[in-house]
């Protein structure tokens, strides 16, 4: 009885050593699990915090996409305005220019007129002239 007694005792005692010993074991492994739990959250919360930041990148960046698409529709309408605008100048010049030809034209044609004109009293006054000195010598030569 006195061994069996000891040899309980043994049991018993290597029983305590094992649950001490799996007690151990236990709160190293909880304690290893609150940290991964611990680093995860931070992980979690550096990630939550880079996507709201991406996100809030992605409404600011969709804001100036939609700003620079209305300034794009604003000026390619300004580009029509002006092409419009250019056209009707351009109409415009093809008018005045045929205008000026026409003036030229016309300023040649009276030009030419007005050199014949010319000719034709330097003629006359040339004969008138001619006239003048031979009255004037008969009248001299007459005196």
């Amino acid at each position: 009885v006195a061994m069996e007694t000891v040899s309980l005792e043994h049991q018993i005692q290597s029983v305590q050593r094992h649950i001490a010993f799996l007690k151990k074991e236990q709160m190293e492994l909880l304690h290893d699990l609150h940290l991964e739990i611990l680093r995860l959250q931070k992980h979690c919360s550096e990630l939550t915090h880079d996507l709201e930041i991406k996100e809030l990148e992605a409404r600011q960046q969709d804001v100036l996409d939609r700003e620079l698409e209305q300034k794009c529709r604003a000026m390619e309408a300004q580009l029509q305005e002006k092409e419009r605008d250019n056209l009707e100048l351009r109409k415009e010049l093809r008018h005045k220019e045929t205008l000026v030809a026409a003036l030229r034209s016309s300023l040649r044609s009276k030009e030419r007129r007005f050199l014949e004109e010319l000719k034709r009293r330097s003629h006359r006054v040339t004969i008138l002239d001619t006239e003048l000195q031979k009255q004037t010598a008969a009248a001299a030569y007459l005196s």
